[in-house]
């Protein structure tokens, strides 16, 4: 064999090992396994010796503890809206307030349990009289006449009872600070409706209050537009869960942590009205003047504007306190306005004028020969004053308001067309105006008419209307013979701010713009005065107001004696309406008394004294002309 290569060092032998054997990845799982087992057994273990815990050695206290509370979902009551005049002042809006209420059971019970925890912290009895002596410290002795002071509020929490008040009607500043102080008083949400102007308007606005038997407890309304607007006042509710005394889910138990909102209470709008605060102040102090100086049984009145229809003021003599509403009674709770109907008297001669001159039957200087009375069917009607026949203009007929003259043109216009013009001066419905409890007042169907109806309708009887219904008569002839339905509520506001216009009601033409003028010169001479004949003077002259034109219509009608049905000789509905200015109409005015017994037994001084104001409060521009003094007698 060949030796080593020369100049080479000799290779040294390779030595052969045995090779390290490999690791099987399958004996890792099972180490993991069998731990991931250990674990398992551990965790059951520990739940076997909490659930043997939980159910033998705590079982009673947990029960307790179950018993005690439960959470209970309940909604939240949303801020109402306020009532506003037409330049945003506040007529009613609501005032947050609380309820400070407390579970003495439960305080004691608690109590004692933190007493065996740590003995230090004093008696129970020691507990309350200290909340008893800082509730008197912070409120008072007495809040919205309910007692506060200490000796008070202690016997509340010494009583054994799952439930107590301790004071309603709370500031809520003043509620925060106590319920800082003790958790254990439990603070509940009220609101306060609050009238800041007493009597004024109540009749319109009505009244409202916070009731605790309404689900959730809210402030509703209960008269007037409070409660015939009362789903737009008060909004949306919310809902929130609280923790409740288990058996009493009203009873929610104080602390923090104890309630969670799930959704917001959306606040209730606010409605703007059309009255003027100012006007409605001053109407209101005349009626109520005007109808004890004589000694009227009730007296209503109502200022329209001539144009838009709207109610700027609406008065009657009775009314009440909403922030006492319970110590009213029925007359002085309804708005006698728009409840209470009348026969209008002569008043209603005003449709058989328009008709007449809208047909041209007759001009306002048209004469007519009158005589003292006129029969018709079965009946005898007669002027108020007898006189023989005697001629009178067509103007006389009504600024002497005459029965007889009148029923003469009502037979040339027809039964038919009466009625028809009745029924577009509005007059058998309701004027829809936004006020609750109104009544329609009664006009006889067409088809029932006897032969004496037309006798009765033309002067005023055998129909009733309300006083809002009798003013919307007149408004038509103002507005140059557009009857606007009359109404109170001008806008809606949100909570945002935002304002809606409601719109008006479509308006009805009764007659043509020349008929209404022609209508309200003539009815000018109502308000005349002759100091040289006083035959040329109209039936209401103290209606008339120096400076400017006043239109308008005086109207005394029978009433019905309930003992025998007929019509009484000693009781009468006393009425006027007139348009101030005529020449240029602003304002509407409806009076009506009951049974005025001292004076001269007429609504025409009131209307003077509410045109005055007006003039003043609304700067209305004197008339350029004066009314012209016209023939209404015509003498041989």
């Amino acid at each position: 064999m060949p030796g080593p290569s020369r100049g080479r060092p000799a290779r040294r032998p390779l030595s052969v090992r045995p090779s390290a054997p490999k690791r099987r990845r399958g004996g890792n799982s099972r180490v993991r396994l069998a731990v991931g087992r250990l674990l398992l057994v551990g965790a059951l273990l520990a739940a076997g010796v909490k659930l043997v815990q939980v159910q033998g050695f705590q079982a009673e206290a947990l029960s307790a503890q179950a018993e005690q509370q439960r959470a209970t979902p309940i909604d939240i009551p949303a801020a109402r809206g306020s009532i506003l005049d037409r330049n945003g002042n506040q007529l009613a809006f609501s005032v947050e307030a609380r309820a400070l209420y407390a579970v003495p059971r439960l305080m004691r019970q608690e109590w004692a349990k933190a007493l065996e925890r740590d003995p230090d912290i004093g008696s129970f009895e020691n507990r309350i009289a200290d909340i008893a002596a800082f509730v008197e410290q912070t409120l008072g002795k007495e809040v919205a006449g309910q007692k506060t002071d200490r000796d008070t509020v202690l016997a509340k929490l010494s009583q054994d009872t799952t439930y107590v008040e301790l004071a309603d009607n709370v500031d809520p500043g003043k509620a925060a600070i106590i319920t800082d102080k003790y958790f254990n008083i439990g603070s509940e949400y009220r609101a306060v409706r609050v009238y800041p102007n007493g009597e004024l308007a109540s009749n319109i606005i009505g009244a409202a209050n916070w009731r605790k038997d309404k689900e959730p407890p809210a402030t509703q309304g209960l008269l007037g537009l409070e409660i015939s607007e009362d789903n737009l006042l008060a909004g949306s509710k919310g809902r929130r869960v609280v923790d409740t005394m288990q058996g009493n889910d009203d009873v929610v138990i104080p602390g923090p942590g104890r309630s969670r909102e799930l959704a917001a209470a959306t606040p209730g709008k606010s409605l703007e009205l059309t009255l003027d605060i100012d006007t409605q102040y001053a109407l209101q102090r005349m009626v109520t003047g005007y109808t004890a100086e004589t000694a009227a049984r009730s007296g209503s009145a109502v200022v329209l504007d001539a144009r838009t229809g709207e109610i700027l003021a609406m008065a009657n003599d009775k009314t009440f306190d909403p922030n006492q509403f319970g110590k009213a009674d029925e007359d002085h709770l309804r708005n006698a306005a728009v409840s209470a109907v009348f026969e209008p008297g002569s008043v209603n001669k005003v449709v058989t004028a328009a008709a007449a001159v809208e047909d041209g039957i007759h001009q306002p200087d048209s004469v007519l020969g009158v005589d003292g009375s006129i029969r018709v069917s079965d009946r005898v009607i007669r002027d108020a004053v007898p006189h023989p026949r005697q001629d009178m203009t067509f103007t006389g007929v009504f600024a002497k308001s005459s029965n007889v003259g009148t029923l003469m043109t009502a037979q040339e216009v027809g039964e038919d067309r009466y009625a028809e013009m009745l029924t577009r001066f509005g007059l058998g419905k309701r004027t829809q105006s936004g006020l609750p409890g109104e009544e329609a007042g009664y006009v006889p169907p067409r088809n029932q008419w006897s032969g004496s109806t037309f006798g009765n309708l033309p002067i005023g009887q055998g129909l009733s209307m309300n006083l809002l219904q009798m003013t919307g008569m007149y408004q038509a002839i103002a507005n140059d013979g557009v009857r606007v339905p009359p109404r109170i509520i001008r806008a809606e506001v949100s909570a945002d701010g935002a304002r809606r216009v409601k719109q008006p009601p479509e308006g009805v033409r009764v007659v043509s713009p020349e008929t209404a003028k022609t209508v309200r010169d003539m009815f000018r001479a109502v308000v005349q005065r002759s100091t040289s004949d006083p035959d040329q003077t109209g039936t209401g002259p103290s209606a008339a107001l120096p400076g400017y034109q006043v239109s308008g219509k005086t109207g005394t009608a029978q009433q019905v004696d309930p003992k025998c049905g007929c019509y009484s000789h000693s009781q009468y509905w006393i009425t006027f309406a007139g348009i101030f200015p005529a020449d240029n109409p602003r304002f509407v005015v409806g009076i009506v008394l009951d049974n005025p017994t001292v004076g001269d037994q007429s609504a025409a001084p009131l209307f003077h004294d509410i045109a005055s104001y007006l003039s003043q409060r609304y700067q209305v521009p004197m008339s350029a002309e004066q009314s012209p003094v016209v023939p209404l007698i015509l003498k041989p």
